[in-house]
Parts: C-alpha cells; sequence; structure tokens
C-alpha cells in the first residue's frame, strides 16, 4: 500500500507535555503559574480545532518538483497567538539579526538534511514540502507545536522554559510528526500515540546526532537538553537512555516515564499517556542503537524509518506490531544477524514481544 495514498490525519502535537504544564499552572506561585496557565488553556484549544480538521480529514498536497534543497520561511508572530505572522526570512536570506529566527532556519535544515541524505526523503512529506515556522508566538508561551502546517515556537518564560528553538532535536521531533502524518499516520491516542511520539523523539535525536556528527556512544540521548532554565533541576525534558530520570525538579515534578512495560501508566490523561509511554519504545530504540554502534541513523534510524513509511504499520499500532514489524524489517534490509540479534534483546528488555 503507498503509505502516501492514506488519509492523512493531523494531530495537534507539543513538546511540552500537558501533565508537566497541569502541575505548573498549579503552582503558587503566579509568576509560574500564569504563563503556564496561559500555555495549557492555548493548547487544549489548538487540539479540539486539530480533532475538528481529523474529522474531516486532509490528503497530501499534489506532487510537486523536488529539489535536494529545503525551501525555508520564517515568519514573526510578534508575540501574538497568530500564524503564520509577518514574514521576515525566506530561503536565500542572508542570516537575520533575530538568532532566534537564525536557529529555526538552521533546525529545519538540519531535518531536512537527514532525511534527505541518510533515507532519500525530500522534506515532510517525500514531495518536496515547504518547510514553514513561525517564531516568537504568544507572550511567554512555553512550548513548540507542529500544527500540521508549520512549526511554531515559543520564547519561554525565562525561568522555568527558555527559547524553544535553541534544541535541535525539538525542531526535530516537532517537523517528525509530520512525517508520520503523510506516512503511518499513527492515531494520537494511548500506544498508538506513543509510538507516534517516541517517532519524533526518535528521529529528533537523530537529526542532532547527525548535525553533531555524533555515534550512537557519543550522543547525550536527551529530548531538548538545553530547554530547560538554570533553576531547574534537570538536564532536559525526556532521556531514551534512563526514561524517568530527565528531571525531578520542585516546580516540574519528577520525570514520570517508564522504561518497560512493567511501569506501564495508564492514564485517561494526555491522550492516554502519550508523552509518558512514549519512554519504553524510546528506551527499546537506544538499546538497540548502542548495541549495533557507530551511527545510529544508519541501522537502528532506517528500520525505523522503513516500518515507519512501509505502509504495513496500522494507525492504532500497539508496540507489539510495530515491534514485529521493525524485526521483520531488520531482517528484509539486513538479513539474519546481528541487527536482528539487537532488535529481539532490546524489545525482550523492555517487555515487549515481538509476535
Amino acid at each position: 500500500m503507498d503509505a502516501n495514498a492514506r488519509r492523512v490525519n493531523p494531530v495537534f502535537c507539543t513538546i511540552v507535555p500537558p501533565h508537566v504544564l497541569d502541575k505548573l499552572a498549579r503552582a503558587e506561585d503566579p509568576a509560574i503559574a500564569e504563563p503556564a496557565a496561559r500555555t495549557l488553556e492555548h493548547d487544549a484549544l489548538q487540539r479540539t480545532r486539530r480533532r475538528i480538521t481529523t474529522v474531516r480529514g486532509l490528503t497530501p498536497g499534489a506532487a510537486r518538483a523536488v529539489s535536494d534543497k529545503p525551501h525555508r520561511t520564517i515568519h514573526d508572530a510578534g508575540h501574538e497567538e497568530t500564524v503564520p505572522g509577518r514574514k521576515v526570512h525566506s530561503e536565500n536570506d542572508k542570516p537575520a539579526k533575530d538568532a532566534t529566527v537564525n536557529r529555526a532556519h538552521a533546525g529545519l535544515g538540519a531535518t531536512f538534511e537527514l532525511y534527505l541524505k541518510a533515507y532519500g526523503r525530500h522534506s515532510i512529506d517525500g514531495s518536496g514540502l515547504p518547510l514553514n515556522a513561525t517564531v516568537h508566538y504568544g507572550e511567554n508561551y512555553d512550548n513548540a507545536f507542529w500544527d500540521g502546517e508549520r512549526m511554531v515556537f515559543g520564547d519561554g518564560d525565562n525561568d522555568l522554559f527558555l527559547d524553544f528553538t535553541l534544541p535541535v532535536d525539538v525542531i526535530g521531533h516537532e517537523l517528525t510528526h509530520g512525517v508520520t502524518q503523510y506516512t503511518a499516520n499513527l492515531e494520537y491516542f494511548s500506544q498508538s500515540g506513543a509510538l507516534n511520539e517516541s517517532m519524533s523523539d526518535v528521529f529528533g535525536s537523530l537529526i542532532k546526532q547527525y548535525s553533531l556528527g555524533q555515534t550512537a556512544d557519543q550522543a547525550d540521548w536527551l529530548i531538548g537538553a538545553g530547554l530547560l532554565g538554570p533553576n531547574v533541576t534537570g538536564v532536559a525534558l525526556r532521556s531514551m537512555k534512563e526514561p524517568g530520570t530527565a528531571y525531578d525538579d520542585d516546580v516540574l515534578g519528577k520525570d514520570p516515564q517508564p522504561a518497560t512495560m512493567e511501569d506501564y501508566v495508564r492514564t485517561g490523561r494526555d491522550n492516554g499517556g502519550v508523552h509518558i509511554n512514549s519512554g519504553i519504545p524510546n528506551h527499546a530504540f537506544y538499546l538497540v542503537a548502542t548495541a549495533l554502534g557507530g551511527n545510529a541513523w544508519e541501522r537502528a534510524g532506517q528500520i525505523w524509518y522503513d516500518v515507519l513509511t512501509g505502509g504495513e504499520l496500522s494507525t492504532t499500532a500497539q508496540f507489539t506490531e510495530f515491534a514485529g514489524l521493525s524485526v521483520a524489517a531488520a531482517r528484509s534490509r539486513f538479513g539474519d544477524g546481528e541487527e536482528q540479534e539487537a532488535l529481539l534483546k532490546a524489545w525482550s528488555q523492555v517487555g515487549v514481544s515481538t509476535h
């Protein structure tokens, strides 16, 4: 089945999970609570709008002439909650005076390059989709998101969260929601939603590793390193190496991600825990990548990409379905060897069956 022939169901995906913002919104300090509450209210409204769009369904755009160069445009929302905002940077412009604009431009380019050079994919939809972004969105907006058409970045509150263009893996994470939107189209709920989130963490991490020239052993395997403010007790939003250890802060709370199915979190919040239980497939990928060594995008990443784009992954896939398809994809591409062995061992370690 041609994955691009599927109806596209875009979802509203943010890098900071709602359970984190919910805790912050209940803080006693209004300087913490008010920006979080505004962000949470905004995101809830956007999710409602996105659900309406999802019910209607969208289809990928018409085929266009593809190029090995990205086509990037950056807009500035001027601290209002509006998109796209004022156009401030085009593909061939010189670097802007605004560092946020330049980081957004570079992050879009790093994402485009990883998908093209590693997997032969032309942009998010595979057909050269222009990459658009809006920066300086809202007032102290504590999030970044892919809205189905563009990347949108808040500046953060400069206390708990800094500028959301700072970590390139955050940019790669959000844009990968677009790749998933145009391929496997995983439903954003429960285990399929956790797989959706995990895909974004996996390729967000690979984009950072590729841009830094890091091997699997050199990578930090953190998502959002450099995003947390200096007074936060934590290193990032999530850790693929050690899920549940990214932060443990008096204000943010403790990272709730499990590393194995033994600690799987059953909840009705966060679309069934999509940002929480994604720690399980995240950790499986980390185990595979580090077992194989070298550049993680070459073998482990290729297997994940093959499953995501292969047309066999159902929109409501559970962890076991993805795990089984990953083993089959490894066998198809690499034969019966260390790749397959690494997969079987990793999925077993996190408690996910491959049958």
